[in-house]
């Protein structure tokens, strides 16, 4: 029998909640996360809106001393796994650890300790620098953080390809226990970069939306208005494991993770290849591996960034790939609600994927007021949709051309 990987615990710290739950129902309702920036004051910034994770306190969560010496992105990272790991009823025990990986990616790790020891360094010289802030700036550091938490010694890395690394690393974990190296794999993403180099650097180079004067509409996927993404932070975890493992341990699957396709436009910097010609590649790849068709599909959870060239390439890329199906297969953007989590982006959007599939619920693309005419599918605007889910694909971009997509089946055991 082909080996099967499937989902048994999901984690989320996002803008919309602390939880997966609080996340979803916000999902559902279709809840704006964005609002005024208030972790720096921004007044200066040409954005000042940023998706805050809001109310959150590390030490509810984590020890005090250790949570002083993690960055945010791990923080985040740290309190997804545990709800991950508590969702899908799994214990770690010590002959079982080697066989149980941890991946965690970042597409920046941990800018906020950099700038502010940079700061430190400017004002008070050298010898003030934290002796703890190259262990909380480098990108692999949630994964290696997470491992020491759960006692996990099993393969242990981080992916980067920017926008892309959740979804990546998801996939890439999967691989892992695809191929004997793993039964288990404590899998996602987590990003926060919300701080004066972070906003400034996105505003830069034009990627960030200035409607600063409608902060909850102002990320507006595959609208006619919309002029560039909003910028949120969070993390999510998911718990992968073989299905031979699940199942022997009485876990019960919430999803299957079928299928994974990457690919490389080759092509620009930070600019989709024309007609989204690598994202339907990666689309293709995952549909391949999953044994899916086109018609299987019943939801779609687009990158979606709300910038134009994204927007109308990842469109051009599905009717590719789904022909006139790609008209009657309902998509949305969750990151009209939840801004654009850079490298949890991915990770965020497979955990929607994989409620979707075992809730049976599509969340909506909000703000969409006016469609662009090149973008003419079905973005599920405003309201949310139930309706049971056989699969869904999730596809993410990154800045350097990287393209994945992940394929979601609904649970079956046999």
């Amino acid at each position: 029998m082909k080996q099967r990987v499937v989902i048994t615990g999901i984690g989320i710290v996002s803008p919309l909640g602390l939880s997966t739950d609080t996340t979803w129902e916000s999902l559902l309702a279709g809840i704006s996360g964005v609002d005024y920036i208030s972790s720096f004051d921004a007044e200066a910034f040409e954005t000042r809106i940023a998706a805050e994770v809001k109310g959150f306190e590390p030490t509810d969560f984590l020890d005090r001393k250790e949570a002083r010496r993690m960055d945010r992105f791990v923080q985040f990272a740290a309190v997804a796994s545990q709800e991950a790991v508590a969702r899908a009823g799994l214990t770690i025990k010590a002959e079982e650890a080697p066989r149980v990986s941890v991946m965690i990616g970042s597409g920046i790790g941990g800018l906020i300790t950099l700038s502010q020891e940079f700061q430190v360094l400017s004002e008070k010289g050298p010898s003030k620098v934290s002796p703890f802030l190259i262990p909380m700036m480098l990108g692999d550091m949630a994964s290696g953080r997470v491992s020491m938490m759960l006692g996990a010694k099993g393969p242990n890395f981080s992916a980067i390809s920017s926008c892309s690394t959740g979804a990546d690393t998801i996939g890439g974990a999967a691989e892992i226990i695809l191929r004997g190296d793993a039964d288990v794999a404590i899998a996602g993403g987590s990003e926060a970069a919300i701080c004066p180099i972070g906003i400034a650097g996105f505003n830069a180079c034009g990627a960030l939306s200035r409607r600063n004067d409608e902060p909850q509409r102002a990320s507006r996927p595959f609208d006619a208005g919309r002029d560039g993404f909003v910028m949120g932070e969070g993390a999510a975890i998911l718990v992968l494991e073989s299905l031979e493992h699940a199942l022997a341990r009485g876990a019960k699957p919430l999803a299957e993770l079928a299928g994974y396709g990457a690919t490389a436009d080759a092509y620009h910097i930070t600019q989709p290849a024309p007609e989204g010609e690598g994202g339907a590649r990666a689309i293709r790849i995952a549909l391949r591996k999953a044994g899916l068709a086109p018609e299987d599909i019943d939801y779609i959870n687009a990158h979606g960034t709300s910038t134009p060239l994204n927007d109308k390439f990842e469109t051009m890329a599905i009717k590719a790939v789904f022909g006139p199906r790609a008209y009657q297969t309902p998509i949305s953007s969750t990151k009209s609600m939840t801004g654009h989590l850079l490298g949890a982006a991915g990770a965020v959007e497979a955990a929607i994927c994989a409620l979707a599939v075992s809730r049976g619920a599509i969340p909506p693309t909000i703000n969409l007021d006016e469609p662009d005419p090149d973008c003419d599918l079905d973005y599920t605007p405003h309201t949310s949709r139930l309706g049971k889910i056989r699969a869904a694909i999730s596809n993410s971009l990154g800045f350097g051309g990287h393209n994945t997509c992940l394929a979601f089946k609904s649970f079956v055991e046999s």
